[in-house]
């Protein structure tokens, strides 16, 4: 089967491309002839908060990468078509998470749809955005019109989809395990690799740092009476897309600067075993969330994850088996450090 999947990947990082390279690779080990549509432009430099767009990782191997979509130019939309239709696939597969690229992905579904007599499937990611605006629905609804149905990986996703359509066909199904960022090794030697000592109590934030991840309620919680006598360490690995004093002024603030260390810059692949591995829990304390490809990172280097009961997070993380679920709220953060730590 020729599958074409439309969506960020290589050069570009973060999470969707991780995605979108992951599933290829899976339809290409399955024995299917797989294309990445991605882009040449994904967002304008006066839209995106951090430093680079792109990342210094080897590219995969196993699919071939067409990076023709510029999100802002209608030109590079009919490219992408008639490429697409060049291809003549039997699958499409967008990946969906930002209402910005409505315009370019509902033009570009609704002329594949034109032209060829393919089923077009949306991956959502996000429906309703993390920083919503008043035009977003209205471009939500644009590209919500061209497609055939969706795939959504969490309920609460799927509920939001239904807010736009109620008619066509989905599905929930959870985010898959991310197994591509290296092997489980001991505690002490990824610590070693990090220069963190072996016996120190530490926990992970980690990825790119935005309000809406809710950092400052973690390090609220580290500064709770109970957290302090622990004697736990946090550790945030991740390039600031906000103003990274508001939360260097927060650590001063509480006097948390022996206990709070920053790696404020984007993880590459090859270190990202290093972090996990090295830490005793993961945290999430998110104030909105759909799902996250951390806890699955997490999952697959066998640690168990705190997250905030927010989107789709509570449901990937059984609640005293995986991992916490608390409300976001400090005091709870912190009650369920405190719990995880003395329990051992």
């Amino acid at each position: 089967m020729k599958i074409a999947i439309v969506g960020p990947a290589h050069p570009l990082r973060g999470g969707i491309a991780a995605f979108s390279e992951r599933l290829a690779l899976e339809y290409f080990r399955a024995g299917h002839q797989v294309t990445l549509f991605s882009y040449c432009l994904q967002y304008p430099k006066l839209l995106f908060p951090g430093k680079t767009q792109y990342t210094s990782d080897p590219p995969p191997e196993g699919f071939i990468i067409n990076p023709v979509i510029n999100s802002i130019n209608p030109l590079s939309w009919c490219k992408t078509v008639k490429d697409i239709k060049k291809l003549n696939p039997d699958l499409v597969l967008v990946m969906y998470w930002i209402p910005f690229m409505s315009p370019a992905l509902g033009t570009i579904v609704k002329r594949i749809k034109r032209k060829l007599n393919v089923p077009v499937l949306a991956i959502v990611h996000n429906m309703i955005p993390h920083e919503n605006k008043p035009f977003y629905n209205t471009l939500s609804r644009y590209f919500v019109r061209q497609v055939d149905g969706f795939i959504a990986m969490a309920d609460a996703v799927n509920e939001d989809i239904k807010r736009f359509d109620n008619v066509k066909p989905k599905r929930a199904s959870p985010h898959p395990i991310y197994d591509h960022y290296g092997k489980i090794t001991p505690k002490q030697v990824a610590r070693r690799l990090l220069n963190i000592p072996p016996d120190r109590k530490t926990i992970l934030f980690f990825g790119l740092v935005r309000e809406y991840k809710g950092l400052d309620l973690l390090i609220k919680a580290m500064s709770h009476e109970a957290v302090r006598a622990l004697n736990v360490h946090l550790m945030v690995a991740g390039e600031f897309y906000v103003k990274k004093e508001n939360y260097t002024d927060l650590i001063k603030d509480l006097h948390l600067q022996e206990v709070i260390r920053l790696d404020d810059h984007f993880i590459p692949n090859e270190s990202v075993a290093a972090y996990f591995n090295a830490s005793d829990l993961v945290a999430l304390p998110y104030r909105t969330a759909t799902q996250s490809g951390v806890t699955q990172i997490a999952y697959h280097f066998n640690k168990p994850v705190l997250v905030t009961n927010v989107g789709g997070l509570a449901e990937i993380v059984p609640n005293r088996k995986a991992g916490f679920v608390v409300e976001k709220d400090p005091e709870e953060i912190a009650s369920a450090i405190v719990e995880f730590y003395r329990n051992d």
